[in-house]
């Protein structure tokens, strides 16, 4: 079996996930459907995915077992250009917390604050 990637899925915890979703759809330019719970104990959004290509998904996440907030980990969204998507984040009412700037030969990163409080980054290598 092939090692994979460090990363094979994720959860973004949410207080109100349609306004969440509401916000990464106008952020990111893209639709998050509806995704099942089997456990029905959570109410989920899913980040498109293309399992046959490099990367993560995940979903937005509405569930008793965790909270948004700042602190611990941060994802990174790969965008087109993370300078006209942060533009996106203050009409969809988020917070640029760090414009755009260089990582070096890894392209350029903004960070961000989500409607729920949750810290994340956006990338691109332009």
């Amino acid at each position: 079996m092939d090692k994979s990637n460090a990363i094979g899925w994720f959860d973004l915890y949410v207080e109100d996930l349609e306004r969440a979703a509401t916000f990464y759809e106008s952020v990111l330019q893209l639709k998050l459907p509806v995704m099942g719970d089997p456990t029905g104990e959570t109410v989920m959004r899913a980040f498109p995915a293309d399992m046959t290509v490099y990367g993560a998904s995940g979903a937005l996440v509405k569930s008793p077992h965790g909270r948004p907030g700042i602190g611990g980990s941060l994802l990174y969204f790969s965008v087109d250009d993370c300078a006209i998507a942060s533009a996106r984040v203050a009409s969809a009412n988020g917070i640029v917390v760090r414009e755009k700037f260089s990582i070096g030969d890894f392209g350029w990163v903004a960070l961000c604050q989500d409607t729920e409080g949750n810290l994340f980054g956006l990338n691109s290598r332009h």
